[in-house]
């Protein structure tokens, strides 16, 4: 049982700038390539930036309104630099973010979230770019199959990681939600298995429906009644 990893779902075949290339040649780069960002490189294809759409809108939206309809606030002088830059040396961000390849996808996934970024570039254990990861390309782990969701649960999750009998749970999987039916020995193991459910790539949610023999965390011994005397 793993995680796809960054370099999984990355684009390996990345659209790039350099710190010298002119502001309508990155304008035409964007457009040309359906892009909302690319990543500057050095001669080495060293990241040393990212220039996004939103730092070209920056000289757009500093432009004098003839018609009067909107007065653009004093930029600061970070942004007033940002404004009079003709390359993308003096556009990019270049404290951004970035991820490595054998990073898993909730890691970057977390990243993402945590810095407010849309994408982040893919660099090697020398800072060279090797690709870049989209929050859609982190998506893609909810298109696998339902069938492919549950095989993963029942040859990793139940047999090689708990051992359990697979003939005592039923794994039920549709549109990504696992329901697991049956019982177990103990109580401890449902928590224990719902987690690690949780934890197989592409699953939406988990409910369970087990019952269990002996409840170990309340400490009252063995249930009486039926073959599975409790239910969680």
């Amino acid at each position: 049982m793993h995680h796809r990893t960054v370099a999984d779902v990355m684009t390996r075949s990345v659209v790039t700038a350099h710190p010298d290339t002119p502001f309508k040649e990155l304008a035409d780069l964007l457009d040309s390539n359906a892009v909302s960002a690319v990543p500057v490189v050095d001669s080495a294809d060293h990241l040393v930036g990212l220039v996004s759409e939103a730092d070209l809108l920056h000289k757009e939206a500093s432009l004098p309104d003839l018609q009067g309809r909107t007065h653009p606030s004093a930029p600061t002088r970070a942004e007033q630099s940002r404004v009079t830059a003709e390359t993308a040396q003096g556009l990019m961000a270049a404290d951004l973010v970035s991820a490595h390849p054998e990073w898993t996808v909730p890691e970057a996934a977390r990243v993402m979230e945590q810095h407010h970024v849309r994408r982040l570039p893919v660099v090697d254990e020398v800072d060279r770019l090797v690709g870049i990861v989209s929050r859609t390309d982190l998506l893609r782990v909810f298109l696998r199959s339902d069938t492919a969701i549950r095989e993963e649960i029942v040859d990793d999750v139940l047999q090689e990681t708990l051992w359990l009998d697979t003939r005592d749970i039923a794994v039920e999987v549709e549109d990504g939600v696992v329901t697991l039916r049956g019982g177990v020995e103990n109580k401890s193991m449902i928590p224990l298995l719902a987690r690690l459910c949780w934890s197989v790539d592409g699953v939406v949610a988990v409910h369970t429906a087990l019952d269990y023999r002996l409840d170990d965390m309340a400490g009252h011994g063995r249930d009486p009644g039926s073959t599975f005397g409790g239910r969680h």
